[in-house]
């Protein structure tokens, strides 16, 4: 086995590809906000284009699933790529020359959305072909390193281009990385498909997920347990974060609060490289209390330096939960059905967001915002802890690096 990742090939293709794009996706949300809202002057605008790239995310996760099964995994990321670099140079077209729309903005943001369902499955299913199972710890936590890197550096680069030149442009940057990413995994040889899943029908791919992901138990149970977690946290510290912190504290420390978690996420994947223990998934279920800790500290009204501490221990739980999360199902669903398993993991756990953002309103409204938050993250924390019940997610073994031969070229998915 090669004795770094980033010496091979084919995963530093990948992953150059990934980080561009990622930077620029990162970019593109507050580019966007701003566009619609100079161009437009209203809130509604921009409730409408995020709705529009939103819904079709959900809508066709599955076909997504099922497509990157069935077809090589390359050709569908480049594919996904090249009509996302299509979508958005649309996007920044109308910008750039004054004939904003809502209805072509709209749409063209429906087909952005559309696209990335095709490529959240795919790129869960094609890291275990490019690296050995021994070694999709590390990938996945360079790939995590990569993604909340771009996460801190994006938006702040995003805002200065903005400011600048214009949001115009910066969607335009956000095009070019995405043609960046499709030229990089074009250079990925790989071929996956199955000729069984291309005897069948989409439809019939869909529903032989669907078994496949209820045969798995502790695959349900984890996704489950990041359902409630959704459904509690995300609506609530998005919400109700902002102004009970600026109520405390203000508008300064939400930023800081951020920025903080940022720095731990990027800490905690980068220490996911090295770190060793025999059950991946039972440890990242218990790193993923600490996010619950925030929450708490809001509901408590505690001090600025305490909620900016919790939100970094935070961070640090959520990247060893997405690491261990992503590796788990990577070493133990059979490749031929690794996508459509993810899609219904993505699907059951995003769909519960939208809910809880239209819950917390009212609630809070009902009960207090501080004690809807605290409740909120003592539910967040029984979320993380309820699937350590079941012995197949308690138990189930992290492969070892010694679990290939050192010169056994085999073990490389190369």
């Amino acid at each position: 086995m090669r004795s770094s990742l980033l010496q091979q090939a084919a995963f530093r293709s990948f992953f150059a590809g990934r980080l561009v794009s990622l930077l620029g996706s990162s970019m593109a949300p507050v580019a966007l906000a701003f566009a619609v809202l100079d161009s437009s002057g209203s809130g509604h605008d921009l409730g409408v284009v995020l709705a529009a790239h939103m819904l079709p995310l959900l809508a066709f996760l599955l076909v997504g699933g099922a497509v990157a099964d069935r077809f090589p995994r390359r050709t569908v990321l480049v594919t996904a790529h090249l009509g996302a670099a299509f979508t958005q140079g649309a996007v920044a077209a109308l910008l750039l020359t004054g004939r904003y729309s809502l209805p072509l903005v709209a749409a063209l943001e429906f087909l952005n959305g559309a696209l990335a369902a095709f490529t959240t499955p795919a790129l869960r299913g094609i890291v275990p072909q490019l690296v050995a199972k021994s070694s999709l710890r590390q990938a996945n936590s360079l790939l995590g390193s990569a993604g909340n890197a771009t996460k801190i550096l994006g938006p702040s680069l995003s805002g200065v281009l903005v400011v600048t030149v214009g949001s115009g442009p910066a969607i335009a940057f956000d095009a070019f990385t995405y043609l960046v990413a499709a030229g990089f995994l074009a250079r990925l040889f790989l071929t996956d498909a199955s000729e069984a899943l291309q005897r069948n029908t989409v439809s019939a791919d869909i529903r032989d997920g669907w078994r496949a992901f209820r045969a798995i138990r502790w695959v349900w149970v984890g996704t489950l347990s990041f359902c409630l977690l959704n459904l509690v946290q995300t609506g609530t510290w998005q919400i109700l974060g902002p102004q009970l912190t600026r109520q405390l504290s203000g508008e300064t420390t939400w930023g800081f609060v951020l920025s903080v978690r940022g720095v731990g996420m990027l800490a905690s994947s980068l220490l996911m490289y090295r770190l060793m223990v025999r059950h991946l998934l039972r440890f990242g279920q218990l790193a993923g209390v600490l996010g619950a800790l925030p929450l708490i500290a809001l509901g408590a009204q505690v001090h600025a330096p305490w909620l900016i501490a919790a939100a970094f221990v935070a961070g640090l739980g959520s990247s060893v939960t997405a690491v261990a999360w992503d590796t788990s199902l990577q070493e133990h669903v059979p490749a031929h059905v690794l996508s459509r398993v993810s899609s219904y993991d993505d699907l059951l756990s995003y769909v519960a967001i939208p809910v809880g953002q239209l819950c917390v309103g009212p609630l809070a409204e009902a009960f207090g915002a501080f004690r809807v938050t605290a409740v909120a993250g003592a539910v967040s924390a029984a979320a993380m802890l309820i699937p350590l019940a079941s012995r197949a997610v308690r138990r189930l073994p992290h492969a070892q690096p010694d679990s290939c031969a050192p010169a056994a070229d085999s073990c490389s998915a190369t």
